[in-house]
């Protein structure tokens, strides 16, 4: 899964990073609300961080633009305005969720994961398939009761797969949703991945659809 981070201070916007980045996120960062704008348009997200006090453009209209571009992505509010009013003016301009200033990364990482769910359509904090489970509030997986050790990158694609069973989802959007803008793209990257992910689990719950891509279901009987 794979994150924008809008922060201007520099120590934060760091910090931020190395934690999603630790929780097994794909991570891009802006450091103004130009930048925000621009990669929040042209990048499919799977959720933004934004702090409201962007330079250049402020996070509220930077929101607004979103908006009214259509950009439909979860945005995580970052602010030091606890008063309910301008929480209230926020979501009325599209924010999902808030954090105010100061905050705990974990509790950051925790109201992300919830929102990506919330987003895909899945309202369970374990996601199923098979003996599969994933745990979306740990950034865990099991097979049988057992961990399964996935790299970084197996578990983003593998994540997005389990947020969207019984789809198929094209090498290119995998792809875009398992490395950050700065990463070369190249899909036969995807099936080296995906065959890896298949020899650790005791149950082949992906699907090549031929010519599309691939697909996650449950093990048959």
């Amino acid at each position: 899964m794979r994150i924008l981070v809008c922060e201007d201070q520099p120590d934060l916007r760091r910090s931020l990073g190395r934690t999603l980045e630790g929780s097994g996120f794909a991570v891009d960062h802006a450091e103004d609300g130009m930048e925000a704008l621009k990669y929040g348009l042209a990048e499919p997200y799977d959720a933004i961080v934004l702090d409201l006090g962007l330079p250049q453009i402020d996070g509220m209209s930077v929101l607004h633009r979103w908006r009214e571009e259509g950009c439909h992505t979860p945005v995580l509010i970052l602010t030091a305005r606890s008063r309910w009013s301008d929480k209230l003016a926020g979501f009325n301009a599209g924010a999902d969720d808030f954090v105010t200033k100061p905050f705990e990364m974990d509790e950051v990482v925790l109201r992300l994961r919830a929102l990506i769910r919330r987003s895909a359509g899945q309202s369970s904090a374990v996601l199923t398939c098979g003996p599969i489970r994933l745990y979306t509030s740990e950034g865990r997986v099991s097979d049988n009761g057992m961990p399964v050790d996935l790299t970084p990158q197996e578990f983003r694609i593998f994540t997005y797969l389990m947020h969207h069973p019984n789809r198929i989802i094209s090498r290119q959007t995998l792809a875009q949703h398992v490395y950050d803008r700065h990463s070369e793209r190249e899909s036969n990257v995807i099936d080296v991945l995906i065959s890896r992910i298949r020899r650790k689990l005791s149950v082949n719950v992906i699907q090549t659809v031929r010519g599309q891509g691939y697909r996650l279901t449950p093990p048959r009987g």
